[in-house]
């Protein structure tokens, strides 16, 4: 009988059982689609962001679907850090793959508290640090937007954290290869990339922006290509496993990252419409092996062909 593939990847010191991930924000907190797909099937589970206190979000209308894609103000809302520990925790626990907790904070001070209050819990495979919030003292400049304000958030956390870390880029960025390497030099375990583009959608009828919030975070298959591009280039910029992000659909897809050097994916916007996607990815990418004669996903990490 021939031997399945082995879909095993690494982020650190983690070791996932494929590299299928959910992206924070598109998946609950695991519990919303346990009915809807094997969760012990994905590779890991990356929760809605955490912050120190519950947030309410942005006020409706916050989501609005564009031409291949989707904006999204919802505005990090949450059930903050106890209610997480207390309320959702204890599902993941028992989910049967790896879990990923994303944290997000206005200062150094709250993503370090978070990391500390989930320092050692039961259950926290990782944490990954949603740098794109704004930094009050900076005038609410995004973490992420400068490579000195990544870094030390990036430190601050790597004090207190006891899981792996992996820093979740903004696409929103000039040079995304500079702050890979901000984030690898500060510390970080891997990176995850990319995070939503600003975008803005307009009802011609009413003159009005359609999201209450005017501008929102642009997802879905149309960024495919901009999150390709710079995963790329962090990929060959660090010596870390990189996760890449956007757009990511199919399987086909998702080896496209891989490709360009992702050792993971995360499936984001595709949950809305497909709650199966992150499944059928999995078996997906076995079959691409299995027709490519590869054993294992290790085998095209990174293997881009020159054109």
């Amino acid at each position: 009988m021939k031997a399945a593939v082995d879909l095993r990847v690494r982020l650190g010191a983690v070791e996932l059982a494929n590299p299928v991930m959910t992206a924070s924000g598109t998946f609950g907190y695991g519990a919303e689609f346990a009915g809807l797909v094997k969760l012990s099937c994905l590779g890991a589970i990356v929760t809605k962001g955490i912050s120190l206190a519950p947030k309410a979000g942005n006020p409706p209308p916050r989501v609005v679907e564009t031409p291949a894609g989707m904006l999204n103000a919802i505005g990090l809302e949450n059930v903050g850090i106890e209610r997480f520990l207390q309320e959702k925790l204890p599902f993941l626990r028992q989910c049967g793959t790896k879990v990923v907790v994303n944290i997000l904070g206005d200062s150094e001070e709250e993503y370090a508290e978070l990391a500390a209050r989930l320092a050692g819990a039961e259950g926290v495979d990782a944490l990954e640090i949603n740098i794109s919030c704004p930094n009050v003292r900076h005038g609410g400049m995004a973490f992420g937007a400068d490579p000195q304000m990544a870094a030390g958030v990036v430190r601050a956390v790597k004090r207190q954290a006891s899981q792996p870390v992996i820093v979740k880029l903004s696409p929103n960025v000039t040079d995304i290869a500079l702050m890979a390497r901000a984030a690898e030099d500060a510390g970080a375990d891997a990176l995850s990339l990319i995070n939503t583009l600003v975008g803005m959608a307009i009802d011609i009828r009413t003159r009005r922006p359609k999201l209450a919030n005017r501008t929102g975070g642009l997802s879905g298959p149309a960024i495919k290509p901009v999150a390709l591009r710079m995963v790329w280039q962090a990929a060959a910029a660090v010596q870390i496993p990189v996760i890449g992000i956007g757009g990511i659909a199919t399987a086909e897809d998702a080896i496209e990252f891989l490709l360009a050097g992702a050792s993971a994916v995360q499936v984001g916007t595709a949950n809305f419409y497909n709650p199966q996607a992150t499944a059928q990815i999995v078996d997906g990418i076995a079959a691409y092996l299995e027709e490519q004669g590869e054993n294992s996903v290790q085998n095209i990490i990174g293997g881009l062909r020159d054109a």
